[in-house]
């Protein structure tokens, strides 16, 4: 879960505050129920043909001098699955746009007016791993194309527990808690017929300071599209830049 230190995805405090030895010993326990419950979620999202999600976002970045800052943003995604994608990133640092047609991939910086395409692999989860592995980018909410699969980190998780019942904007979730070697991350999952990820929240236990992301999911199960949405057209004098592989 590479990206998910820089992006998208998790994050746990359950055991920040004053922990007894005994609290401490249970989150090195992986409780077949919350792995369960990120199993079922996993294969609900792989289940969608597509969706709409207008996420809110925030993130902790770390100055030289160990102070935290945050920054506030909105992410809007909407995909047809396995090889449409269109991602709206607008914060107070960047104002992005990802275009994925199923043949090229677009990233578009509109503040500074500049575009880069690439050729792109068929399905949106080939396209993650290629512009992480190739050009160092994370797609935004990037695992919500990964979890359950063949790419989810499962396996990489030493920490699982239900921490209880929970409401995020007005539905009824599960809050679970997750660590992994350098990340905690915690997971909100929507009760019910629709095991939606509603809350994620990740933080970075690499840096001293702790660095957390949080994201807030608002869920659209039958959006309106045609393929044109996802074809990148340049903007009028929109200068075209390339994308630097750092395998080379």
């Amino acid at each position: 879960m590479k990206d998910l230190s820089r992006m998208l995805v998790l994050g746990t405090l359950v055991m920040v505050t004053v922990a007894t030895p005994a609290a401490r010993q249970q989150s090195a326990q992986i409780e077949p129920e919350a792995m369960t419950a990120l199993k079922t979620m996993g294969a609900y999202l792989r289940s969608l043909k597509s969706f709409q999600i207008d996420a809110v976002t925030t993130r902790e970045d770390v100055l030289d001098d160990g102070q935290k800052v945050q920054f506030a943003g909105v992410t809007k995604l909407l995909a047809k699955m396995p090889d449409r994608l269109l991602i709206e990133v607008a914060s107070d640092r960047h104002d992005r746009d990802f275009y994925y047609d199923g043949k090229n991939f677009t990233l578009m910086a509109k503040r500074a007016n500049f575009y880069a395409t690439v050729p792109a692999p068929p399905t949106i989860a080939a396209l993650a791993d290629a512009l992480d592995d190739q050009y160092g980018i994370g797609l935004p909410l990037e695992d919500l194309f990964r979890w359950g699969g063949p790419q989810s980190r499962d396996s990489a998780v030493t920490s699982a527990m239900f921490v209880g019942p929970s409401e995020v904007g007005g539905v009824t979730c599960a809050h679970y808690a997750f660590r992994q070697e350098g990340l905690d991350w915690q997971v909100w999952i929507q009760l019910g017929e629709h095991p939606l990820p509603r809350k994620l929240v990740l933080t970075t236990m690499t840096d001293d300071a702790r660095p957390q992301y949080a994201s807030t999911l608002t869920w659209n199960l039958a959006p309106s599209f045609s393929d044109a949405t996802f074809t990148f057209v340049a903007p009028k004098n929109a200068g075209r830049v390339v994308l630097t592989d750092i395998k080379k």
